[in-house]
């Protein structure tokens, strides 16, 4: 692993992390179309855990940034109503609006502890590259039809449990490398009516959580096996690309949804899924 590289694979993740292309896939089929054409590629994309964890925390600081006003009143919120539960409030005292969202945000967050059992299972799909182009395919359907959603009026304010469970189960299958997170989830809430706007922001928050307790599942992993010393200065690199790249990469996708622009990302993911279908019938 080296700085090139560092660069590359933190440009991949920020980009691929928020722009509804899946960033597992892309990182997979990088990895795998490299590795069956062997040679120094292969060396210089030599995994690192540790790597791989300091790229998602990038990403989750990018989240972080993008959304501090609401991440900032959720954390002051949440203090409060803890302290309110434990003096014996009622949860839907204080800001209710923030209140709900939090508890959404939760809700929401529960099913992925029914995938963290095929954790192992799932990550082995990662070395199927015709399976994440097929998972790319199922991407690129679900954003053409959400460019063809009527818009939705729920916030906050009026979404329901079963909307965050519904939700959460989609993030929950796109899990599965070549199916977008943001993509995956996004649809999800705008099918049940979620403004598009806060369908975008709902999905992104969520995100803080699931990706926090992925980083720190690695991260134990990563304390047993050790750190390569030499990927100190790629990482540190990698991770300043992804934060930065992911950022703006956010605000896009923003301006994307609000205008039912997903149509252009469903056509890049049904052309590279179909590229990876063949890359891997001729590489392998």
């Amino acid at each position: 692993m080296n700085i090139f590289y560092g660069i590359l694979l933190g440009l991949v993740q920020g980009v691929a992390e928020f722009l509804p292309i899946s960033s597992s896939g892309h990182l997979a089929l990088f990895e795998n179309i490299l590795g069956a054409t062997g040679g120094a590629a292969v060396a210089a994309m030599d995994d690192s855990a540790f790597f791989n964890v300091m790229l998602h925390f990038a990403t989750l600081v990018a989240v972080v940034i993008a959304y501090w006003p609401d991440v900032r009143d959720m954390i002051v919120e949440f203090i409060a109503m803890v302290k309110g539960v434990a003096k014996g409030e009622s949860l839907t005292s204080g800001n209710v609006p923030t209140r709900r969202l939090i508890l959404m945000i939760i809700v929401s967050t529960l099913p992925l502890f029914i995938v963290l059992p095929f954790h192992h299972k799932i990550e082995e799909l990662n070395a199927l590259p015709w399976f994440i182009g097929a998972a790319l395919l199922v991407t690129g359907l679900l954003l053409f039809l959400a460019d063809r959603m009527p818009q939705g009026e729920k916030t906050e304010r009026d979404m329901t449990i079963w909307d965050a469970v519904f939700i959460g189960i989609a993030q929950g299958v796109a899990t599965i490398p070549g199916l977008s997170r943001s993509g995956t989830t996004i649809t999800a809430g705008m099918s049940r009516g979620l403004n598009r706007q806060f369908a975008v922001k709902f999905s992104f928050l969520m995100s803080l959580l699931s990706v926090l307790g992925a980083v720190l599942l690695s991260l134990l992993d990563v304390i047993q096996d050790g750190v390569e010393p030499g990927i100190l200065a790629p990482c540190l690199v990698g991770m300043v690309v992804a934060g930065v790249s992911g950022y703006f990469s956010i605000k896009l996708l923003q301006k994307l949804v609000a205008k039912g622009k997903f149509g252009g990302f469903a056509y890049y993911c049904w052309g590279v899924g179909a590229l990876s279908i063949v890359l891997s019938l001729i590489l392998h």
